[in-house]
């Protein structure tokens, strides 16, 4: 059975904004969405390549702040728990670039800037998801 964290009623309906996630809850999401499925701490804990020594308990100390965060969910597996994410990567990243989209102070120029820095391939792709869209 999987676990609804304590927020996930409530982000599900947009009153609660998600934080960003830290560098080292960062490099456990990327473990948990490589994994493709359900990963336990002993899991991640092994997969996790920080480059520094990383105690177990220090990853499972992370996801349950992710999961309390409403950005991993949980399943009971024997005497311990199971996580996944419950946003795909392109998922997160589309909500932190709305979330920093937010912050400026002239949405239009940021909005610019940032596709003056396409590639031309980007450009076209982006051309392509706009002209399949209807307008409102």
């Amino acid at each position: 059975m999987v676990e609804p964290s304590p927020r996930a009623a409530r982000r599900r309906v947009g009153v609660l904004r998600r934080s960003p996630p830290g560098s080292l809850e960062h490099s456990v999401l990327e473990v948990l969405w490589d994994g493709g499925g359900w990963l336990t701490p002993g899991q991640v804990h092994e997969r996790l390549a920080t480059g520094r020594p990383l105690g177990y308990t220090t990853v499972m100390t992370v996801l349950v702040r992710l999961w309390r965060k409403g950005l991993v969910e949980r399943e009971k597996t024997g005497r311990s728990y199971s996580y996944r994410p419950t946003s795909s990567r392109e998922e997160s990243v589309a909500e932190r670039m709305e979330a920093i989209l937010a912050a400026a102070a002239d949405r239009p120029a940021a909005l610019g800037r940032f596709i003056e820095r396409l590639n031309d391939a980007e450009r076209a792709q982006l051309r392509r998801l706009l002209g399949g869209r209807r307008r409102t």
